[in-house]
């Protein structure tokens, strides 16, 4: 057993874990976080995205061992006080989900990469998006909610966040 004490949707959690647990699996069997989801466990669909210390990763290729001493944001703790992140609000708004299986890995990667491109243009949505899969939705929907997202979370916009975090989030 290895320790690992880690902080994750800014609540602190220390356990004896077996060193080949992987995150995606301790997020969700140990501490309930049930919105990351397994898809494919070979890295390869992107449900299981997170953000490690403010970057996304796919949990499923990740040790929780190796997320010792850091902090894990997952699709439950992103909103505030009752109201959805700008990016969920958007997947919302922009009907950016069918089946919703790859919504919580799609808002995180998303999410990504807004702070490192506040304004994407179309293409650069799609290639952001790139190692997250939907065989649902054809995309288009899910490009128009980022897009939609980088404009209400551009400085002095407005943002109507009216809806109940339960709508999407992820669970």
């Amino acid at each position: 057993m290895a320790q690992v004490r880690v902080t994750v949707d800014g609540v602190e959690y220390a356990d004896d874990v077996e060193p080949r647990l992987l995150l995606v699996q301790y997020l969700r069997e140990r501490l309930g976080k049930t919105g990351t989801v397994i898809g494919c466990d070979t890295s390869n669909c992107g449900a299981c995205t997170v953000h490690l210390n403010g970057q996304s990763v796919k949990s499923c290729s990740v040790l929780a061992v190796q997320a010792n001493d850091s902090e894990v944001t997952t699709i439950e703790g992103l909103a505030r006080d009752g109201k959805l992140h700008p990016v969920q609000q958007a997947f919302n708004d922009n009907h950016a989900l069918q089946c919703g299986y790859c919504t919580p890995g799609m808002i995180m990667q998303s999410i990504d990469l807004l702070g490192d491109n506040p304004d994407p243009s179309e293409h650069e949505v799609r290639h952001g998006l790139e190692g997250n899969l939907c065989r649902c939705t054809g995309y288009q929907n899910i490009v128009k909610a980022v897009r939609d997202a980088a404009q209400k979370m551009k400085p002095g916009a407005h943002v109507d966040t009216e809806t109940p975090a339960s709508v999407t989030s992820g669970t």
